[in-house]
């Protein structure tokens, strides 16, 4: 997607459907902190886009679009190097909200961080 978030910090969709979205990103210098690990606003970033592009799959693309509400994340382990990989499934699908759980791993699969979006339906 050009020009955006994701370019910006190299995500790259693996999987888009919408039971699952899964979105991957490289820990590179643009999404470290000072310190040198993993940005905790990266990981945020990441989770949220996945949840975003979840809920696009519910929507007419048309006339509606999403935007997030809300997010919150646990970041439970520190990275400084390798990829994560946000996995978004959807907990409800509403008329005017969808909220979402993002689990963030790892290449091995280790759970990194979880999230939670709430995201509203809007008409364009």
């Amino acid at each position: 997607m050009d020009n955006t978030l994701m370019e910006a910090l190299q995500m790259e969709i693996k999987e888009k459907s919408k039971d699952l979205v899964s979105i991957a990103m490289p820990i590179t210098g643009k999404v470290k902190q000072p310190m040198g690990f993993l940005h905790g606003g990266a990981t945020v970033a990441l989770a949220e886009t996945a949840a975003s592009i979840g809920g696009m799959e519910h929507v007419d693309a048309l006339a509606q679009a999403v935007v997030g509400i809300e997010i919150n994340c646990n970041h439970l382990r520190a990275k400084k190097d390798g990829v994560i990989v946000a996995k978004a499934t959807p907990v409800h699908i509403g008329k005017r909200t969808m909220v979402w759980t993002i689990n963030v791993e790892d290449e091995d699969e280790e759970l990194i961080a979880i999230s939670r979006c709430t995201l509203g339906i809007i008409n364009q």
